[in-house]
């Protein structure tokens, strides 16, 4: 990650601790890296997760997929504990762990009982800081990984996604798989992972969230203690910033591929560039895909779905990232219909970017995005989730209140507005089933 790729912060002379919103708390490390928690006294569990800013979107297409290798590799092995030790003693007391790659950041996480927090941060963080990544294992793990690219191409349902999201951002990093293609997985090297690591894997770039039954500066103690004389118990440093980007993200004109494939269904997806997270419409996005696309009561649902019976599953969304995005439909239907659900969300899309919607149908946005949103903090492992993106993506956290009245706030003609910008654009058709391209005509 280049400097001009993050934020940046006041330089910590010495530990730093603050208060955030709903009573979190947030404390700095001389070394730049952050610790931010939210006590909950009445669970009786704990989640805890190291959150490293680095994703796909930082490789080379040489190194395509280092990323989400080294995820496989942090598990297997550090000079205190071996592959085995790190699953069963969390195991051993009815924890869980766990880890997985985005474009932007990676995530390794653990849940346990609140009695076993102490272990669970040692086990963390000792994967993270001080993982030995020993020549055999990363061989062991290439064919591990292979055989997980192999099988996300049998899931066509999955794949159509990558095919739009390509489509969409082409040979930028954001257009390219998570996992890496067997082309760039097979060639890379212990060294080249390795180099990787331990350039990108810094205090500054890490975060580490806890949520649960706990208390902030035991953390901060536990912390300090695992992650003592380790590579992340560096020199003073800032912590980066969040991640903004340096310049515009080159997209694709609209066209449209198709990947042929022999399935019982065709899976499509139609649409085209969104927005970036840190835009101020993001709130009023919500809105519109949750009325759009987002549940049974959507106009997407109800008019293919449930007057129709042309598709089981059929929803819109919206990818964001720190200085780009995209918004997409995807539906799955035998292959005989594809070109009837297609027209049948042309129209949809049509009809709402020219007629916009009724205030009763953002009414029912607002609350699906207000309900999904408190519901989905019911649980310890959400509740870090929510921490660490505060911190990593954002730089701050808004309290729960605060998002709920951003909601609130949106306008019918925010609302309308957006969908205009985004839905009135030629789009981009990504297909994978039993076709060829010359199946369908030209974008519209």
């Amino acid at each position: 990650m280049t400097t001009s790729d993050r934020g940046s912060a006041a330089k910590p002379a010495r530990v730093s601790t603050r208060t955030l919103s709903d009573g979190a708390k947030r404390t700095v490390l001389p070394s730049g890296l952050r610790i931010v928690t939210e006590a909950i006294p009445t669970t009786r569990s704990a989640a805890l997760g190291v959150w490293v800013g680095i994703g796909s979107r930082d490789e080379t297409p040489g190194m395509s997929g280092a990323s989400h290798f080294l995820e496989h590799l942090l598990f297997k092995g550090t000079h205190k504990r071996t592959a085995l030790e790190i699953s069963s003693e969390i195991e051993a007391v009815g924890g869980e762990t766990n880890a997985f790659t985005t474009k932007e950041y990676t995530c390794y996480y653990a849940r346990v009982l609140d009695a076993d927090l102490p272990l669970a941060v040692d086990v963390l963080c000792d994967a993270v800081a001080d993982s030995i990544i020993e020549p055999a294992d990363v061989e062991t793990e290439r064919g591990v990984i292979l055989e997980e690219i192999a099988m996300h191409e049998d899931e066509p349902g999955d794949e159509v996604h990558d095919v739009f999201t390509e489509a969409i951002f082409g040979t930028h990093p954001l257009g390219r798989l998570i996992s890496g293609t067997e082309e760039s997985i097979t060639p890379m090297t212990r060294n080249q992972i390795n180099g990787f690591y331990r350039r990108r894997y810094t205090a500054p770039n890490i975060v580490i969230a806890a949520a649960g039954n706990l208390d902030h500066a035991t953390v901060v103690r536990l912390v300090r203690k695992a992650l003592a004389g380790t590579a992340l118990d560096s020199a003073p440093a800032a912590p980066a910033g969040p991640r903004t980007g340096s310049k515009r993200v080159p997209t694709q004109k609209p066209h449209t591929v198709v990947r042929n494939r022999d399935t019982e269904q065709g899976h499509l997806v139609l649409g085209g560039v969104g927005i970036g997270r840190r835009d101020e419409r993001r709130f009023a996005l919500g809105v519109l895909n949750n009325l759009l696309g987002g549940g049974m009561s959507s106009r997407l649902f109800q008019e293919i779905r449930e007057k129709r019976g042309l598709a089981y599953s059929v929803y819109s969304y919206a990818s964001q990232y720190a200085d780009a995005g995209l918004f997409g439909v995807y539906a799955g239907c035998a292959p005989g219909k594809v070109e009837e659900v297609l027209d049948l969300v042309r129209t949809e899309l049509e009809r709402v970017a020219v007629k916009g919607v009724s205030a009763e149908e953002i009414a029912r946005g607002k609350g699906m995005a207000k309900g999904s949103y408190v519901l989905g903090l019911e649980d310890t492992g959400s509740r870090m989730s929510r921490l660490a993106k505060a911190e990593l993506l954002y730089g701050d956290l808004m309290s729960v209140d605060e998002l709920l009245r951003r909601v609130d706030d949106v306008t019918p003609d925010e609302v309308n507005e957006i969908a205009t910008e985004l839905l009135a654009q030629p789009m981009s058709l990504a297909v994978v089933g039993p076709f060829d391209e010359s199946a369908f005509g030209p974008h519209r």
